[in-house]
């Protein structure tokens, strides 16, 4: 891929209303749900992303038609629950974390050999948390070095249900062991220490599936799926990305005169964690025109600029904003007084390493920064931050995406090593955010 580095100015007021890019997450499953649904699942407003392509690839390799028919619309012609066929190569998943792990969930329970492959970023990443809860079905699951991709998953011939408490809070873990008790008879049984975002519950039962969720002990969660269900067709409806809308949100809070609308945007109350920490800090965020699209509740979100003001966030909300936390490490830049992170080690094992890359471009560019085994301490600049660094964003688009935002609320340039990476998620990033009055200059070398 070519590095693209970029230079970001700081910002005139922003102001505007956008859309951003359809969930990845629900884009994932939605994919992935259809292909097992017998018949034709229309999809609208599908992420685009290379994440999402990646599987969309991988589920015509595994058998199922998948047709691009207009923007962020696809139909997908699914070939029924247990119907998957073996791929003829390996299924190259690119960046695509949540496609990966679900996909190994997917063909653990169907009996056919299938070998996942992923760029540099994916390929450090743990895929034990998977591997481990899926061979108790009847997989048999090769990793190199017991933990990483390349990994071989030879699927079970007689899978059996699955009685598996999640050791850590993991949608993709537990999505993955729902995904294979789907071809399992008997009741698949997931247990998690804390709730997490419910996408494949929601998807599960809109499909026809019998699933119900129950609370178990000290505020944990107890997922039963009754396994071989008939999958029926969906038209499914991706609402905008909350992760993906986190970012102009911060950029509107921390960029004076600014005032922004994302529109039909994501707000499962297990992912909107975000908002809560940032009306926590003072921000000026509003929900308008509340609604519920394809079982998902959506909203309007209108932000205003705000001084904010330092926090020490309660650890409990990690689980409804693990991707957010980068761009949330700006807006504590901003703020005034010292703001606290903790219970965040899952932020050592994403893309990059985003504790220790968000310590590092926050330090780069002129704010106090500690960096701890599960958080970061960060003092704010209680306003623009002094910028005149580069930021490395480790192949990892949230915190390239996190650089952008923090350039736009700086005294100085700060660059960006390479933007490159922001495909993955959030195609169209520098064009949505200059189309509500942000500065770029391009970079000297590699711009494309």
């Amino acid at each position: 891929m070519t590095t693209r580095p970029v230079t970001i100015r700081p910002s005139k007021a922003l102001n505007g209303s956008i859309r951003v890019p359809g969930d990845k997450s629900i884009s994932h499953r939605a994919l992935m749900f259809g292909a097992l649904a017998a018949g034709e699942t229309r999809v609208s407003g599908l992420l685009e992303g290379e994440d999402v392509l990646a599987t969309a690839a991988a589920m015509r390799a595994l058998g199922a038609e998948v047709e691009r028919t207009g923007p962020g619309d696809w139909t997908v012609y699914g070939r029924g629950l247990g119907a998957l066929i073996e791929p003829d190569r390996p299924l190259d998943m690119g960046n695509a974390g949540t496609g990966v792990r679900l996909l190994m969930g997917l063909v653990a329970s169907h009996p056919i050999r299938t070998i996942f492959t992923g760029d540099a970023s994916l390929s450090r990443r743990p895929m034990a948390r998977v591997a481990t809860p899926l061979t108790q079905c009847g997989a048999a699951i090769d990793l190199r070095d017991g933990e990483f991709l390349p990994a071989v998953v030879a699927g079970a011939a007689d899978p059996l249900p699955l009685d598996y408490e999640v050791p850590v809070a993991s949608a993709q873990v537990k999505s993955a062991i729902l995904l294979a008790g789907l071809n399992a008879p008997g009741t698949t049984i997931v247990t998690e220490p804390v709730p997490t975002r419910d996408h494949s519950e929601r998807l599960l039962a809109a499909f026809g599936a019998e699933i119900a969720t129950e609370e178990a002990d000290k505020g944990g969660r107890r997922i039963r799926l009754t396994g071989q269900p008939e999958l029926v067709p969906q038209d499914i409806r991706v609402p905008a990305d909350i992760s993906s809308a986190a970012f102009p949100i911060v950029a509107a809070l921390i960029t004076p005169g600014s005032e922004v609308r994302i529109e039909r945007a994501g707000v499962n109350p297990l992912r909107d964690g975000i908002l809560t920490a940032l009306k926590l800090m003072g921000g000026d965020v509003e929900l308008e025109n509340r609604r519920e699209v394809g079982g998902e509740p959506v909203a309007d979100i209108v932000v205003r600029a705000s001084r904010l003001e330092g926090i020490d966030l309660d650890p409990i909300i990690a689980a409804s904003m693990i991707d957010e936390f980068p761009v949330l490490f700006v807006a504590a830049a901003c703020a005034r007084g010292r703001s606290r992170f903790t219970g965040l080690e899952e932020l050592r094992v994403k893309e990059s390493d985003r504790l220790a890359a968000m310590a590092a471009a926050l330090s780069a560019n002129g704010v106090a920064v500690e960096e701890h085994t599960d958080g970061l301490t960060v003092t704010g600049c209680d306003g623009p931050v002094p910028g005149g660094g580069t930021v490395d964003p480790r192949l990892d688009h949230r915190i390239a995406m996190a650089g952008y935002v923090m350039g736009l609320a700086a005294e100085e340039a700060v660059a960006i090593a390479d933007m490159a990476p922001v495909e993955t998620s959030f195609p169209g990033f520098t064009q949505t955010m200059q189309g509500l009055g942000a500065n770029r200059s391009a970079g000297a070398k590699h711009e494309s």
